[in-house]
C-alpha cells in the first residue's frame, strides 16, 4: 500500500470521526437548550437571562429588555494632526501609516500638528 492511499484512508476516517462528534455535540447542545429553556434568540446576543425564583420555588428566567447602545461616540474628535495630502488623525489609537512613514523618514510628529 502506498503512502498516498494511506493518507486518503486516514483522512476519510478523520472526516467520519469528526462528523460523528459533530452530530453528538449538536445533540448535547439541543438537550441542554431544552433543559434550560434556551432559544436560538438567546444565543444571538443581548443580555443573558437572570435566573430568579418563580412560583413554588421553581427557577424563573427574567430577561432584562434594554435598548441597544451604539459603541460609536456621538461627538467626533477634532483632528490633531494633518498630513501633506490632507489626511487627518485625532491622536487616538494606532498611528496611521502616512504619519508612521513620515516619522520613519526622520520628520517629527509635531511638524504635522494642526495649528503648528
Amino acid at each position: 500500500m502506498d503512502i498516498q492511499s494511506q493518507i486518503e484512508k486516514l483522512q476519510k476516517q478523520a472526516n467520519e470521526i469528526k462528523a460523528k462528534e459533530f452530530h453528538n455535540t449538536v445533540l448535547e447542545i439541543q438537550a441542554k437548550m431544552q433543559a434550560f429553556g434556551i432559544t436560538v434568540k438567546d444565543l444571538q446576543g443581548g443580555k443573558p437571562a437572570k435566573v430568579t425564583k418563580g412560583g413554588r420555588g421553581k427557577p424563573k428566567l427574567d430577561i432584562a429588555k434594554t435598548p441597544k447602545v451604539s459603541k460609536k461616540s456621538a461627538n467626533p474628535v477634532a483632528a490633531k494632526y494633518r498630513g501633506p495630502n490632507g489626511e487627518t488623525w485625532s491622536g487616538r489609537g494606532l498611528t496611521p501609516r502616512w504619519l508612521a512613514t513620515l516619522i520613519a523618514q526622520g520628520q517629527s510628529k509635531e511638524a504635522f500638528a494642526v495649528g503648528a
